[in-house]
């Protein structure tokens, strides 16, 4: 490697780079928010310049992404990580290479072969040149291990989990029985059956059952001892109280889903005349983003967007024909099969009229500090053994369609950053196989559209909300072919939006899943869209931000004609009364609410849901909850009405409490963004394992935040917000250089990066940035031009 650098007064920083692999030179021009734009004489350095271009700002994070998927994440951290390895191992594709690289895209496996090189040529640079490895290595004593295709194909990654619902909803119909359950649940459409399949002792069916499903998706997490420099190192008290919050291994039922938006507006509701497609994923809140912008150009190739930085290619954004976005359409794509297995042979289990083999695949697992541990890993004709209890002679498999082929998450972008037109865009879209995805397009043609994309298993006999039988009486007869799902083109309204909820056309015959996000965040959406206003950039980007909350519209009124038994609750009650329904930070209305809402369901759910069944049925949907209290019915006693209200009253008053407590007793000084309230800190995965000097460069925040998980800007439902959209994007079809977007905390993963964290404080604020496409404005923008030849040119 060769370096030249050059810049100052004269223009941006230059960097000359020989690099083994390239077959002819490329360029990346780096502009001041961080986006790169590469640009590449042929495909293969492309692809090539994608893989060395993110390794040099997310090593790290492609590291614990490497040993996620490979299931050596032990290697580094010991025997406490060993289940997850074997979890990891489990979950892991196990099919044919060659043909699963060639089902994303006609070039897919030139594509993915090129960026892993590209990714393992900066690995080798760091072999040669340690320094330029982040400080993350160094903390933790290791280094960056070399990629393969196999890596960008694992499905470690998965969104979805709906094994744990299985468990979960197994658990409430012991407690409770079906009919009772079904009360609790929101589910639609039709009125799908929660009966236990004829011989299934539902007692069996525990939590211990999803652990090791469970613990292989877990995000890392490192103590104090992980760190190799001992002076490094937090606490064992610091660490304790610090440490990130992580997601929960076991998700209540319904699953709070962690939701996106999109919407596509046609230019008959525009003042340029063409279309606006917007879309704000909410994802997991981390250090770095889970996304990164980037722009590819070469012959056949021209598309900026955000991806996962694992991943050849962008999964949202845009080319010179179309834009296009997604959310998760929820699709049930997993079940777990209950076997009984033979008492003096385990590895049998009952199936049709005779037994079954599992196949035992073993594998030496190396565990730092201790001798590799040989594992054993058994399959059914299902999937997966996740659980065995040999005392009650019974195993569980795992089915899921995301383990057949095609179905690396997000891979099948590629075809879809070449569509030129929306059948071109159907087709692309039919490839992608999981995540279950609501994929907007828009065209400079004028068009919108929305299609479903998804592998949708066939389940000729039951519902597939809880565990059955692996005996042969439940099987999948197949998948839903791509022309049954869903799809929409140039609607009446002149635009199109989706938010996770059940957007099925009314006389769709097909099932697809039975759990979908509260309807708030689109109901909002269509509101604002359908207004009959002509709109602009400044439209789309207040529709993002949006913080009005439909639930406290709904659930405000219900306090009217009451009175609370102290003067502050009455101060509290009156000020809600005259409120504009916005959770902005700086409201003390905003905060009576929230701290409001959050009792009120809680005693909602003590009211209603027995004990037996709380652990499982943690929360009620809120659109029921709203719907129960505004005509309150039997459920609530002999006297429905007056029980409703003491509710609602003794929920106000135990949020007075709550905020008395926090912010003391003048509710001018409550404040909904308040530090002590909900604001937005985003953790460093190693943050929690070092001192607190050290841990403060790594760490961002806090912020104040508005909104909630109900709102079109979702800021989740707890005092610091674990998830939402740090990527946005909004692609203006009339001129693609006014486009603009967010990716926070910023584009490197390097926290002495300037990149790491200078797109924080304005996606706090609301801003946004342009996302420029033509070369001259890239140029006006350009931060640091980096040109990459072949090594071979060298002298």
């Amino acid at each position: 490697m060769t370096l030249t650098l050059f810049g100052g007064k004269s223009g941006p920083a230059k960097t000359d780079l020989q690099i083994e692999g390239l077959q002819q030179s490329v360029e990346i021009i780096k502009d001041k928010w961080g986006i790169s734009h590469i640009y590449a004489q042929n495909q293969d350095d492309l692809f090539f310049a994608q893989g060395f271009n993110i390794a040099t700002d997310r090593l790290f994070q492609l590291e614990m992404w490497r040993r996620q998927a490979t299931g050596t994440v032990a290697e580094i951290l010991g025997e406490k990580a060993l289940r997850r390895d074997i979890g990891s191992r489990l979950l892991k594709f196990r099919g044919d290479l060659h043909k699963e690289l060639g089902s994303y895209h006609p070039q897919g496996e030139k594509i993915v072969f090129s960026f892993v090189k590209g990714i393992n040529a900066y690995i080798d640079l760091t072999r040669k040149s340690p320094d330029l490895l982040p400080v993350e290595f160094r903390l933790l004593g290791i280094t960056p291990g070399r990629w393969t295709p196999q890596i960008v194909v694992s499905r470690h990654n998965g969104l979805f989990r709906n094994a744990t619902t299985e468990t979960r909803l197994a658990r409430a119909v012991q407690a409770i029985g079906p009919e009772k359950l079904r009360d609790f649940l929101d589910l639609h459409p039709g009125n799908p059956d929660l009966k236990p399949a004829d011989g299934l002792d539902l007692s069996l069916i525990t939590d211990k059952v999803i652990e090791l499903y469970g613990e292989a998706r877990e995000p890392l997490r490192f103590a104090p001892e992980d760190v190799a420099e001992p002076a490094a190192r937090a606490s064992t008290e610091a660490s304790s109280s610090t440490a990130p919050m992580m997601p929960f291994l076991f998700e209540p039922i319904p699953q709070p889903f962690q939701g996106s938006n999109n919407w596509a507006v046609s230019g008959r509701l525009t003042r340029s005349g063409l279309p606006f497609l917007a879309n704000d994923p909410h994802r997991a809140l981390q250090i770095p983003s889970l996304r990164y912008w980037v722009h590819l150009t070469a012959p056949g190739w021209n598309v900026i967007g955000g991806g996962e930085p694992a991943l050849p290619g962008v999964s949202i954004g845009h080319n010179d024909y179309g834009a296009w976005g997604l959310t998760i359409f929820p699709v049930d794509q997993e079940d777990l099969y209950v076997y009984e297995t033979d008492p003096d042979d385990p590895g049998r289990y009952r199936y049709s009229a005779g037994w079954g083999e599992m196949t035992v695949v073993p594998e030496r697992i190396p565990v730092k500090g201790d001798a590799p541990v040989e594992a054993k890993l058994k399959f059914t004709r299902h999937g997966p053994v996740i659980y065995e209890d040999p005392e009650h002679h019974l195993a569980v498999a795992l089915r899921a369609a995301w383990l057949e082929s095609g179905c690396a998450p997000y891979l099948a972008s590629l075809q879809i950053d070449q569509a030129r037109s929306w059948p071109e865009f159907q087709e692309a879209c039919f490839k992608n196989r999981t995540p279950s995805l609501n994929m907007l397009w828009a065209d400079r043609k004028g068009n919108i559209g929305w299609q479903v994309t998804g592998l949708v298993p066939i389940r000729p006999n039951w519902a597939g909300l809880l565990p059955v039988p692996g005996d042969a009486k439940y099987e999948w007869g197949g998948f839903l072919p791509p022309s049954g799902l869903p799809s929409l083109l140039n609607p009446e309204s002149g635009f199109i939006a989706t938010a996770n909820q059940d957007n099925l056309p009314k006389d769709y015959p097909h099932r697809v899943g039975y759990l979908w996000a509260d309807p708030f965040r689109f109901l909002r959406i269509t509101e604002v869209l359908g207004s009959g206003r002509t709109m602009d950039l400044s439209d789309m980007k207040n529709l993002q931000q949006d913080v009005l909350s439909l639930p406290a519209r709904r659930l405000v009124p219900l306090l009217k004609n009451l009175q609370a038994s102290t003067p502050l609750a009455q101060k509290a009650m009156e000020k809600l009364k005259v409120w504009d329904f916005l959770l902005s930070p700086q409201s003390g209305a905003a905060a009576i609410y929230v701290a409001w809402k959050r009792a009120l369901l809680d005693n909602l759910r003590d009211a209603l849901i027995p004990e037996t069944a709380r652990a499982a049925l943690a929360q009620l949907p809120l659109s029921k909850a709203i719907g129960w209290l505004e005509k309150p019915d039997s459920r609530f006693g002999p006297n429905p009405d007056a029980e409703r209200d003491r509710l609602l009253i003794l929920s106000l008053e135990q949020a007075i409490d709550l905020l008395t407590k926090r912010f003391g007793p003048d509710p001018a000084r409550w404040h909904y963004g308040d530090p002590n309230f909900h604001h937005v800190q985003l953790h460093h995965p190693l943050s929690g394992a070092l001192r607190e000097d050290l841990r403060r460069q790594f760490d961002l925040g806090p912020f104040p935040r508005g909104g909630d998980g109900e709102t079109v800007n979702n800021t989740s439902d707890g005092d610091n917000q674990t998830s939402g959209a740090t990527f946005r994007i909004i692609a203006d079809l009339a001129d693609w250089d006014l486009s603009v977007g967010t990716n926070a905390p910023g584009q490197s993963g390097i926290p002495r990066d300037p990149h790491y964290s200078d797109l924080l404080k304005p996606w706090v604020e609301g801003g946004y940035f342009p996302i420029y496409f033509s070369r001259e404005k890239i140029v006006s923008a350009a931060e640091k031009t980096i040109r990459m030849a072949p090594l071979k040119l060298r002298g």
